[in-house]
């Protein structure tokens, strides 16, 4: 009301509805932030309520942490379980993660067991911290040796402790991240809530603790909290580059150089990135400072893995790298893209973005051929296949294909997030905040300088670019997460953060009221409904889901596999410790976790010839004769195989995506039971070998079965006459 009656009484020109209403909404938003105290505001207000704002922030994390580890706790009965069943828990490559960590506890130096390994793959030696993402399993091995707490904690307890109180740096991280573009710290509440309640569609840490992203993905919250503040208005304002601005540009980088040392994916998240920010400065919302700036953190960041990661070619052939080059090169040829009109601008940035993809692409091809890469190259098979753009019978690509995981979001995740009210206000915020983006854009590249400022002074000062990076990171990882599920993790803790600021912001807020013809005087009101809106939000949730988070934590069950428990008994207690096994990927991880064998293959898929010797021993469960079967065992040094019947008789999938399918599909069989078959599938000539293998005698001479139960078949590799050997080659595989 102050403000109301200066003006009034003020003398000159009467400023404008519009004018006044983007005033008010400066004020709204810029009130109480949580780095207003940075700025020298050391008022008692301030204070007090910037302290009740971070305590909840805090208070949010610590909760989401308890439950997590409190549903990990139930579901398995970790407390109590042998220590065997434990390590059975770490399913697929979790398991092959954590025996590294479980490894390292007891080596005598990191040179031996990480940089020369010969215990993972047979055959072979490799550096394991170049070839895999697990520096955070090393540093914390080390840590648990350096710290007091062996008495009292047992190593498995410090590990899943530390993944689970990296949720609470998530829900922080997202808190912050409302809180920073809303101006208030009610929307970080009820982002932390929102985050909870649809923790289905969030997180996935309670049962797949070692998985990458478990590490990565509050680094990469954490990252965009830190370009949010950086690109707050209040900081480019300054004449000078301050303290806290250095100290934003340090956290981007440090967060961006821990997301990408804990994630092999890293290259892709960050080109979507790239892609964010190269579209903002296209619309003209960023300075050249900003956007260089930005580049080069993500630069220096994978060049510091690079370099961490023993010169991991995979990373300088990257299409993020490629892109930053040729985004920057051709920035600085073209200075003159944002001059002339709106069409002339508007052609001069499609033949600009036409010129970075050109270059992008050819920087990308020469570098990969010149580095010989074909680490990730089942990552564009499984891109072209997708999308149609090529062969459909490419193995490594229908593995992928024909898991749920890598399918297109399914309609009931959609419905879950419409439940906890989450899904309603999102569409709505993003709808309008990419109007005025829109139209921001738009405005940026109409007309002089004079017409820029004044826009400037318009339009997009109530379009921030804190805000426009934000719109466009969901809708960018949105985009993602529809065409592919797994990377909805990285979109529904974001859509929290962006669904809050529409509640608690006052973009949404201005429209609702000005549709009801509130004059300006009214829309005084914008603060109090910014501040019980989410109040009466969090009060409905409680009172909904509430009785339900009760219900889920008092379920208790337990950790029941006595087939898998058997399996690695025995090969622990019956088998000699150099022995190497051959199998399933994901069982394979799970028999070096509980036993310390020796595997021919494993799930970490970043490896072009592993990814070759994983097809040639699946052959076990195609239509191959046991000659050829024991050649391909033998020639990568396989002593034992394990065969499931749960594969061998699969029927999880549909007739095409079974594996036992692809195998024939990529041996040009055809594949079983009714259905149709392509014309160029001829029949095999012998039987399935996993099946026949249990009944047929004449396998015998080359195979001798050491261990059954209902689930695993385990079959040692006899030796051959000397007649019969043949070199130690890998043999290839019939197409």
């Amino acid at each position: 009301m102050t403000t109301l009656r200066q003006r009034k009484g003020s003398k000159g020109k009467e400023p404008s509805p519009a004018a006044e209403l983007q005033s008010q909404q400066h004020n709204c938003c810029s009130e109480h932030h949580p780095e207003k105290i940075l700025h020298g505001d050391w008022s008692w207000g301030a204070i007090i309520w910037t302290s009740v704002g971070w305590s909840v922030s805090v208070g949010l994390g610590l909760l989401c942490c308890i439950y997590v580890a409190t549903l990990h706790e139930n579901d398995l009965w970790f407390s109590n379980i042998k220590e065997v069943e434990r390590e059975i828990s770490f399913r697929t490559e979790c398991g092959l993660y954590y025996s590294y960590y479980k490894q390292m506890l007891h080596a005598p130096s990191i040179q031996e067991e990480m940089i020369h390994d010969n215990l993972t793959e047979s055959k072979r030696t490799i550096n394991l911290l170049q070839r895999m993402n697990i520096y955070q399993e090393v540093f914390l091995s080390v840590l648990y040796r350096l710290l007091p707490i062996q008495s009292y904690l047992e190593p498995v307890y410090f590990y899943i402790y530390t993944v689970f109180s990296l949720q609470a740096v998530y829900v922080i991280a997202l808190y912050l991240t409302a809180w920073l573009l809303s101006g208030s710290w009610l929307a970080g509440a009820l982002t932390g809530v929102w985050y909870i309640l649809n923790r289905v569609d969030t997180t996935r840490v309670e049962f797949t603790i070692s998985l990458r992203e478990n590490w990565s993905l509050p680094f990469f919250a954490l990252q965009v909290t830190a370009i949010t503040c950086y690109l707050r208005p209040q900081l480019t304002t300054l004449q000078q580059i301050n303290r806290l601005t250095l100290l934003m540009v340090w956290l981007m980088y440090v967060t961006t150089f821990c997301f990408c040392l804990t994630w092999q994916f890293n290259q892709f998240i960050l080109l979507v990135q790239a892609l964010v920010i190269y579209t903002l400065d296209c619309g003209d919302f960023l300075t050249t400072t900003q956007v260089t700036t930005l580049y080069l953190v993500q630069v220096s960041s994978l060049l510091s893995v690079w370099f961490l990661q023993f010169c991991n070619s995979m990373i300088l052939g990257s299409l993020v790298l490629s892109f930053i080059v040729a985004a920057l090169f051709i920035r600085h040829c073209q200075p003159g893209v944002k001059t002339g009109s709106l069409v002339v601008r508007l052609g001069k940035v499609l033949l600009h973005s036409a010129l970075v993809l050109l270059l992008t692409v050819t920087i990308n091809y020469l570098a990969k051929k010149a580095l010989q890469l074909q680490s990730d190259e089942h990552i564009f098979k499984f891109i072209k296949s997708k999308f149609a753009l090529g062969s459909t019978r490419d193995f490594d690509a229908s593995l992928y294909l024909c898991e749920e995981a890598f399918g297109l979001l399914p309609l009931d995740t959609l419905e879950r997030l419409a439940g906890t009210l989450l899904l309603y206000p999102y569409v709505l915020t993003l709808l309008l905040l990419c109007g005025m983006l829109v139209a921001a854009a738009l405005q940026n590249l109409r007309g002089s300088t004079e017409e820029k400022k004044g826009a400037r002074e318009g339009q997009v000062a109530a379009f921030r670019p804190d805000v426009a990076y934000n719109v466009l990171h969901t809708l960018f990882y949105g985009l993602l997460a529809f065409s592919t599920m797994r990377m909805k993790y990285i979109w529904t803790g974001h859509m929290c953060a962006v669904a809050a600021y529409g509640v608690c912001g006052t973009e949404l807020w201005t429209v609702l009221l000005s549709a009801l013809r509130c004059n300006t005087k009214l829309l005084v009101r914008l603060r109090l409904v910014r501040y019980v809106a989410p109040v009466v939000m969090i009060g409905f949730l409680y009172y909904k889901f509430w009785p339900k988070l009760m219900e889920e934590l008092s379920e208790l069950r337990e950790f029941y596999d006595p087939d898998t428990v058997e399996l690695m008994t025995w090969i622990s207690t019956k088998t000699p410790k150099q022995a190497v096994f051959a199998g399933s990927m994901q069982l394979l991880a799970g028999i070096k976790l509980c036993t310390g064998r020796v595997l021919t293959n494993h799930p970490h898929y970043e490896d072009k010839d592993l990814r070759e010797r994983t097809r040639q021993v699946y052959q076990v469960y195609a239509r191959r004769s046991p000659e050829e079967v024991y050649d391909i065992l033998k020639a990568i040094g396989a002593d034992y195989v394990v065969l499931e019947n749960s594969i061998c008789y699969e029927r999880r999938h549909r007739r095409g995506c079974r594996l036992r399918d692809l195998l024939d599909l990529a041996n040009g069989h055809i594949m079983d039971g009714p259905g149709e078959n392509d014309p160029d599938l001829v029949p095999a000539t012998h039987p399935r070998f996993c099946d026949a293998i249990k009944t047929d005698a004449a396998y015998n001479a080359l195979f001798t079965r050491t261990f059954q139960n209902k689930t695993f078949h385990v079959y040692r590799l006899k030796k051959k006459r000397k007649k019969n050997t043949k070199g130690s080659s890998e043999p290839s595989v019939t197409q």
